[in-house]
């Protein structure tokens, strides 16, 4: 640790004062003088300690509705000056200007103020001004002058001081300059998303809360999750959750969230294996693992309803890395938590982002987030015959598994329940092909089964090939030039079609 310098004047202005009070009286202990204004120079003699105001220094006072209280000379001048150059130290003896070691200071909260649906001029008068420059003056000279720009930061400035006193060492000065501008990065792009609406004029994301994982997707790679997974889970059990586990309950979320009726899925790299609605999470669940029992092993568990005793008692019964439910009774939880490393989530209400982005070549990939669930409204007969009620809830019911499926995907289901899918292939005709295999393998009879596609059929073999295994009505998202081929075929057959108009690719 390189030399210390010592702390002898303090800026504190801060919207959160909540742990301030332990700092303040070490500071105080240790001989530091303080400046401030308004409600934290309150709070700092509320607690017995002398405190100057910045009014007194500056001579002038808090003008313009509070919008101007430290912009001044007296004050930038004190934080950027650099002690170990001649020519400054000369310009602020000249000038009379103290030097401040420390800024301790926080912005107003304009993020929340936006997330309260308050009006424009609400929003406007919480982009903090002084608040910004103090944290950017403070921390471009952290080579004299320690920064602490939010109550995160708090406590690492009081193990500092409690470690050597009012002393800082240059490591841990860059350490607190690299947090502030961490601090103000994220608050200028908050600012920029608001003014740019959804105009998308430049990429500005900004994620705190850094999460180191083991690894990335595979062992020789770093990875790190940025967010904070804690507003949108409580984990309550198992091992520490993976880079490969998030992209599943991720995919998971975002199946689970397309049905309304008590529904379990079950994922293996990102796709879904098995799903089912049923009237009760243990018959969704027998029936969710009945599509597809071998890939379910080490698979991600997701239900949209409460699991009991009797649902637990039978997901017990195999291997699988994750669970998730917005909530478990408390002997099915005394059952799922016999495995060590078992990864229980209970899922919170919690909005989630609504745009996706990958970095890609030299650059980012952003779009909105496939939100779009069909209804019965959106369908469009095609043919001469007229699908069923029960035809239509399966078409739905399907459509919404293979929007979630990597393309390209086929999705053959019956009665609500999930019998295959071909996913991830270069050719439709193979996805169809994958599909059936699968659903014979496990036993499936497909007379009387639906089948949904992410994309058009631009020739009618995936629907002949379907029908001749007994599928009779079909979704799909129509558009191709050559639509009529398909609808002819299934005219002539009996196949009942409908087109949704909207396409579905996945990758």
């Amino acid at each position: 640790m390189s030399g210390l310098k010592r702390i002898k004047t303090a800026l504190v202005s801060v919207y959160h004062k909540e742990g301030l009070d332990e700092i303040i009286t070490k500071l105080h202990e240790d001989g530091v003088e303080f400046l401030s204004t308004g409600g934290t120079r309150q709070f700092i003699e509320s607690l017995g300690f002398p405190c100057k105001a910045v009014e007194d220094l500056t001579l002038y006072p808090s003008i313009l509705g509070g919008r101007v209280k430290t912009l001044h000379p007296k004050i930038f001048g004190g934080i950027l000056c650099r002690r170990d150059l001649e020519q400054d130290k000369q310009q602020i003896e000249e000038y009379q200007i103290p030097e401040i070691d420390l800024v301790i200071v926080d912005l107003y909260p304009f993020e929340a103020t936006v997330a309260s649906g308050a009006d424009d001029a609400s929003v406007i008068e919480k982009i903090d001004i002084g608040g910004i420059s103090l944290i950017r003056a403070a921390a471009k000279n952290y080579n004299d002058v320690v920064i602490v720009a939010s109550q995160l930061q708090y406590k690492p400035l009081l193990d500092m001081l409690m470690e050597h006193g009012a002393n800082s060492s240059l490591e841990e000065r860059r350490w607190m300059a690299k947090e502030a501008f961490a601090v103000s990065s994220h608050y200028d792009s908050a600012i920029f998303n608001y003014f740019d609406k959804e105009e998308g004029s430049a990429f500005r994301c900004s994620a705190n809360d850094q999460k180191m994982l083991r690894y990335g997707e595979n062992p020789h790679q770093k990875g790190y999750f940025y967010g904070d997974l804690d507003a949108v889970f409580d984990q309550i059990h198992g091992k520490e959750i993976s880079y490969n586990n998030l992209l599943d309950i991720n995919a998971a979320v975002e199946l689970i969230d397309e049905f309304e009726d008590v529904t379990f899925a079950v994922l293996k790299h990102n796709n879904a294996c098995g799903l089912s609605s049923r009237p009760t999470v243990l018959e969704a669940w027998k029936d969710a693992l009945a599509g597809d029992p071998v890939s379910a092993y080490g698979g991600v568990l997701i239900t949209n309803a409460v699991i009991d005793k009797e649902a637990a008692e039978e997901i017990n019964k195999i291997f699988f890395e994750v669970i998730i439910a917005p909530d478990y009774d408390v002997d099915a939880l005394e059952i799922l938590g016999q495995k060590k490393n078992r990864i229980i989530l209970v899922r919170k209400e919690t909005k989630l982002l609504k745009k996706q982005f990958r970095s890609l070549l030299n650059g980012v990939l952003v779009q909105e987030k496939d939100l779009n669930i069909e209804t019965t409204a959106d369908l469009k007969t095609v043919t001469h015959k007229v699908p069923t009620q029960d035809e239509v809830a399966d078409m739905l019911f399907a459509n919404k598994i293979v929007k979630n499926s990597k393309s390209n995907a086929i999705v053959l289901a019956k009665g609500r329940q999930l019998l295959a899918s071909g996913v991830g292939q270069t050719s439709r005709v193979d996805a169809l092909k994958q599909a059936i295999d699968k659903a014979k393998l496990f036993g499936f009879d497909l007379k009387g089964a639906v089948m949904a596609s992410d994309a058009f059929f631009p020739f009618p073999d995936c629907v002949e090939i379907a029908n001749k295994e007994g599928v009779t009505a079909v979704i799909q998202p129509g558009g191709s030039v050559k639509d009529q081929l398909s609808f002819d075929y299934c005219n002539e057959h009996g196949v009942a079609m409908v087109t949704t108009g909207i396409r579905h690719f996945k990758h």
